[in-house]
């Protein structure tokens, strides 16, 4: 019962974390909004039904009922149509390509409404006295500074949960105090884990090293980490050396001879190197020790490049998104297994934080650490992904708006009339088709989580 509670409290601080973070991503773009005089109507979390709201000066503040995203409503988000053009002949470029001879005119009208719709209720919401507070009439760098301000509110705060998380309460590191002593030596090809009778005894535990016991020094060479051990160990199959370490609070010195044997070889995020479609294996001294880990704080310069990984680890899904979709959907449809760095929908991350809360014999501390790592990520994810340039998301404003400043540029060099704002109405059909793709996306990954989702322990 105690697993089940604490399951549930580790999916209840991820998902009031991302619904703060998605409030403040909107606090991002309502206050450079309010600054520059735009009016917003509306500063709401999360989608569907309002369940509760509050009407402050010019501003309706609420949360609505599905709390995984959010919105702020600025008034004239669009231009409206050319002086003595008329509506219906609006939807130029974009639109006059897909409506050739060979489409369908059916289409052509559909896309047409969607244009003008939306133009009319951009017009719609700009009241009498407001017409010089929408936002189409700021200029390109206040429009850009509105759009740009979620995004940063969510680098800010991944910067913030790194400090935390590196400074304050540290990350898990491998000590030379040893946690295990294995009793048989096996490769790691032997594709078994327990010891069998006629398996050779393990260096460690024929060397007399017992668990808890802290390696002081090899060779009378000071062991200040576990990397630096493991790398002598690796280097010296079959060489005898004298281990000193501290056991109980008495020095105890053991002869250690390490064995050759297989292993595999990682890369450095820990995943198998492969070559030519197999595993790759090495011949390299062993002990059959393992490490206790613990806590250890950071200095602030590491949380700069804690923030570029996870931004780059972003990165490389988005830029790869394409395919790991279709692994995703091979995995959740057939028998294969999902890929632990591919992408999850919140259910997926939820799920972790809730297996990560409910964990035996894990230090809260430890808990912790991960609770913030899983935020920290998530911000830096909202960062790069609301900055993909395409509407409607952040980026496909910034876009449209450095296109106009672009078009206004060559346009005075040209020394021809300034051609005014962009028409961004007339993208309406394709940001009709990003949301469709982004939903679809959603569902797939969604429906993965629940039937084939990622396992990270084992």
């Amino acid at each position: 019962m105690e697993s089940v509670l604490l399951y549930i409290l580790g999916v209840l601080i991820i998902l009031v974390g991302l619904v703060v973070s998605i409030g403040l991503h909107e606090v991002g773009h309502l206050v450079p909004a309010k600054i520059f005089g735009v009016r917003v109507t509306q500063y709401m979390i999360g989608f569907g039904k309002t369940i509760w709201s509050r009407k402050k000066g010019e501003t309706e503040y609420g949360v609505k009922m599905v709390p995984l995203g959010g919105y702020i409503s600025m008034i004239g988000m669009f231009p409206p149509t050319a002086p003595g053009e008329r509506a219906t002949e609006s939807t130029t470029g974009f639109i006059q390509q897909l409506s050739t001879s060979k489409e369908p005119a059916r289409r052509a009208r559909y896309f047409d409404t969607l244009v003008q719709d939306a133009r009319e209720a951009s017009a719609d919401t700009i009241g009498a006295g407001d017409e010089d507070r929408t936002f189409y009439r700021l200029p390109v760098w206040k429009r850009i500074v509105v759009m740009l301000g979620g995004p940063v509110m969510n680098l800010i705060l991944s910067v913030v949960l790194f400090a935390v998380l590196l400074m304050g309460i540290g990350t898990a590191q491998s000590t030379t105090t040893l946690s295990a002593v294995s009793e048989c030596a096996l490769s790691s090809t032997a594709g078994r884990t327990t010891c069998e009778s006629g398996d050779p005894q393990a260096p460690g535990a024929a060397a007399g090293l017992q668990p808890g016991d802290r390696i002081m020094s090899i060779d009378g060479e000071t062991m200040s980490s576990w990397e630096q051990l493991s790398a002598v160990i690796r280097d010296s199959a079959g060489d005898p050396l004298s281990v000193v370490v501290d056991r109980d609070g008495a020095d105890v010195t053991v002869s250690l001879t390490p064995l050759l044997t297989e292993r595999y070889v990682y890369d450095a995020n820990g995943r198998p190197v492969e070559r030519d479609g197999e595993e790759v294996v090495q011949d390299v001294g062993f002990a059959g020790i393992s490490p206790t880990s613990e806590l250890v704080q950071q200095p602030a310069t590491a949380v700069l490049p804690a923030v570029g990984d996870a931004i780059g680890g972003v990165v490389n899904v988005i830029v790869n998104l394409p395919q790991r979709l279709v692994d995703t959907a091979v995995a959740a449809f057939g028998p294969g297994e999902r890929d632990p760095n591919g992408p999850m929908s919140v259910v997926g991350v939820g799920r972790i934080a809730g297996e990560v809360a409910a964990l035996d014999e894990v230090p809260i501390a430890s808990k912790a650490s991960a609770m913030l790592g899983i935020l920290a990520s998530l911000n830096a994810m909202l960062f790069v992904f609301n900055l993909v340039p395409l509407l409607p998301l952040d980026g496909g404003h910034i876009l449209t708006a450095l296109f106009e400043a672009v078009r206004r540029w060559f346009a005075k060099l040209r020394r021809k009339p300034d051609p005014g704002p962009v028409d961004s109405a007339k993208l309406m059909p394709l940001t009709f088709g990003v949301v469709i793709v982004l939903g679809a996306m959603s569902l797939l990954l969604i429906y993965a989580d629940i039937v084939k989702p990622i396992n990270l322990f084992g």
